[in-house]
């Protein structure tokens, strides 16, 4: 390995520290082991899928010809079912030619990165992010600009944006619904972005392009709606995955969609699909192809996974955390009680409550909680959060 290359892939791991840390921490590898564990880490489910989820890969299993597990580029019934899907939920219309498939957000991500970043380029992105995105920026071979929400609100900051944009801007990552604070990103925030971005673009003599992960576009609570960037910015790559409505993240299917208006188009779409073979992140399973029609009406229960949303809030409030309610997403973003988050979550841990410490998505203070977790689960946890907050105000936490 030449030491470029190891530079490379050392700088890619240092930019996942904070998560590497956490999964590999032996105290909390230790208790998520135990079945007994009330586990909050990941949106992992924590119940069997839904039958009709199995169902529908079970009967799409048995082949139907010769072909039917040979290579498949993109089947056009999924192309169809996933534009009508998405003209319904955004509002706009998309045309079946301009969804991507890929094999989830993460390869959605990387080839939209891939697509439009020359060594060198900057791409912002905004923190707290999701795990991997420092990292694919980097595999890109893009320089990273990380710039933080809003510490009210966490809202987008439009004027920090437009300040760190530079003549070597290529893209802006955003995630709306934004993982971890469940912050929808609204209209008016959106439409500024756009106008940034559209005089920055100008000013450049380059476009900057936008990437919106939507990863949670589908998990929304109180009657909130999705507001997509690519309705105000023509030049927006709009990520989506199914791992989220039907809590199937092992089980790889996703798009990138380009919004109507996008320059270019016809070139992207070649673009797209060269980046998605040199990274091997383009083309889901031929099964799960054949399923997207069927997978994409389908969605967990939201009803149910807002009442524990709502009975967590506040039940955490009443002890005396500082947690808001989030518009989306599966997660809620308590404020730790000490600073030190990740020895929080370690207390916790040893009372089989699992939590991710703040820490690992650059939330030091925080910690996270995943609402996938069963009613059974949360029954065990609330005492142990109850008990271990007391500990901590008189001094003897264990």
């Amino acid at each position: 390995m030449s030491n470029e290359v190891a530079s490379h892939l050392s700088g890619i791991i240092h930019s996942m520290g904070g998560f590497l840390a956490a999964i590999m921490d032996p105290e909390l590898r230790r208790h998520a082991a135990d079945p007994a564990a009330s586990n909050f880490i990941a949106g992992n489910p924590q119940e069997l899928a839904s039958p009709e989820y199995v169902r529908a890969l079970q009967r799409l299993a048995e082949p139907k010809d010769k072909d039917w597990f040979g290579y498949k580029m993109s089947h056009r019934p999924a192309l169809v079912a996933a534009a009508e899907g998405l003209s319904k939920e955004l509002g706009l219309s998309f045309d079946p030619d301009d969804i991507l498939l890929t094999r989830g957000a993460h390869g959605g991500l990387a080839a939209a990165l891939n697509v439009v970043v020359d060594p060198g380029d900057e791409v912002i992105f905004i923190s707290p992010p999701w795990f991997f995105y420092e990292a694919l920026i980097l595999g890109a071979r893009g320089k990273p600009v990380k710039l933080r929400v809003t510490p009210r609100g966490f809202d987008l900051d439009v004027d920090a944006i437009a300040r760190a944009i530079t003549p070597r801007t290529r893209a802006v990552l955003i995630n709306t619904p934004h993982n971890p604070t469940g912050r929808i990103f609204g209209e008016d925030t959106l439409r500024a972005l756009a106008a940034v971005l559209t005089d920055a673009s100008a000013r450049n003599g380059r476009p900057i392009y936008l990437i919106s992960d939507e990863a949670y576009s589908r998990i929304l609570f109180d009657g909130n709606r999705m507001i997509t960037p690519g309705a105000f910015y023509a030049r927006s790559f709009l990520i989506h995955t199914y791992s989220k409505s039907t809590l199937a993240p092992g089980q790889r299917l996703g798009y990138v969609a380009l919004p109507p208006g996008m320059p270019g188009r016809e070139q992207l779409r070649q673009a797209f699909m060269v980046a998605g073979l040199a990274t091997g992140n383009m083309l889901p399973d031929a099964v799960m192809q054949y399923a997207l029609p069927e997978i994409d009406i389908m969605s967990i229960d939201l009803d149910h996974l807002q009442r524990k949303r709502d009975r967590m809030v506040r039940a955490l409030n009443e002890m005396g955390y500082e947690v808001g309610s989030p518009q989306a997403t599966f997660y809620l973003l308590p404020k730790s009680p000490i600073e030190d988050d990740t020895r929080f979550a370690r207390t916790l841990a040893a009372q089989k409550v699992l939590v991710l410490p703040g820490t690992a998505v650059d939330m030091p203070g925080y910690f996270r909680i995943s609402l996938t977790a069963t009613d059974a689960m949360i029954d065990r946890a609330l005492p142990v959060f109850a008990e271990v907050l007391a500990s901590l105000a008189a001094g003897v936490a264990r």
